[in-house]
């Protein structure tokens, strides 16, 4: 009979080396993600100051980058790219670290990470309640917008690189595709 393994908790994730910011916690599981590209960051980067500048002088809550755990539960703490939180729940995610789905996910896709951001992680954020998820596919150059609906996350919308993203969430935020990469 094959031995049981057991699941990493936080608490022993939090045991890791302070490199530990390379690793995931999917159910238990520790999943190393590589160092992203210098294109991948330069896309956060430049999604990250526009929305962050939206949001702010809207008075709309937070945008936090990458690292920073965010944990879903014991078992599961995911390191996106870009997440942002809401003014009403920033008192309940906890003060060095996002408890509980965020508002709405922004992960870039890379070649090392494309299964991982599109299979593991939409099922972490559908599971959980993140109300948007956007994946950046910087290869075909769009954006895809993910709205939570009834049965989880569902595809509302693919933008490429000539239109204008919006998002459902935040409403007056719009972003042209082709000015982030």
């Amino acid at each position: 009979m094959k031995p049981i393994a057991a699941k990493m908790t936080y608490d022993q994730y939090c045991l890791l080396p302070e490199d530990r910011n390379q690793y995931e916690l999917f159910d238990g599981e520790l999943v190393m993600t590589p160092s992203p590209t210098r294109q991948h960051q330069e896309i956060v980067g430049k999604l990250f100051r526009r929305l962050a500048a939206h949001v702010d002088e809207q008075l709309l809550g937070e945008v936090y980058i990458a690292p920073l755990d965010t944990i879903f539960d014991q078992y599961t703490v995911l390191q996106p790219d870009i997440l942002f939180v809401c003014k009403a729940r920033l008192p309940e995610v906890g003060r060095e670290r996002i408890e509980g789905a965020p508002d709405l996910v922004v992960e870039v896709l890379s070649p090392t990470t494309f299964h991982k951001d599109l299979r593991r992680k939409m099922a972490v954020y559908s599971q959980f309640g993140v109300r948007e998820y956007w994946i950046v596919d910087p290869e075909v150059r769009a954006i895809e917008l993910h709205c939570q609906a009834e049965k989880g996350l569902e595809l509302s919308r693919r933008f490429s690189s000539q239109e204008t993203f919006e998002s459902r969430l935040l409403s007056s935020f719009r972003i042209v595709v082709s000015s982030i990469f």
